[in-house]
């Protein structure tokens, strides 16, 4: 885990194979003034994982950015069941096996706090993305 805001941290997960090469994952969480965490692209879940976020407040939303980031969201869905889980379009429709409370559109109006603000890339045939980012009034850092 590395503090790089005051209420931003990052956890590098372990590499997985994509197209027979190494791809290294990270997670960030964010922690709002609530004390609720959101976790954007949530990596492999092991005791010590589950350990250290439950250390920092109470996973709320679980974030998948974009087609990519789905292998490891199962598992998070079971341990964090209220958490409420977030995808782009095109995870929604690759992982049927998982119950999504939003989809990551154009018209989507998020239900965390104005800390965040968000943007959906559209356009490649390949794939869409939902960026975030610190918004102007943000209290997180």
């Amino acid at each position: 885990m590395i503090k790089i805001a005051d209420n931003i941290w990052v956890f590098d997960g372990e590499s997985v194979c994509y197209f027979s090469l190494p791809h290294a994952t990270r997670m960030t969480i964010v922690r709002f003034d609530d004390n609720s965490l959101w976790l954007h692209s949530p990596i492999k879940l092991t005791d010590a994982l589950i350990h250290e976020v439950s250390s920092l407040g109470k996973v709320k939303y679980l974030i998948a950015p974009n087609e990519l980031h789905h292998l490891f969201l199962y598992d998070w869905q079971i341990q964090f069941p209220e958490a409420a889980l977030m995808g782009t379009a095109q995870v929604v429709r690759k992982r049927h096996d998982l119950e999504f409370n939003a989809v990551l559109s154009a018209d989507f109006s998020p239900s965390w706090p104005p800390d965040i603000d968000y943007l959906l890339f559209t356009g490649s045939p390949a794939m869409e993305e939902a960026v975030f980012f610190i918004g102007p009034h943000a209290r997180l850092l």
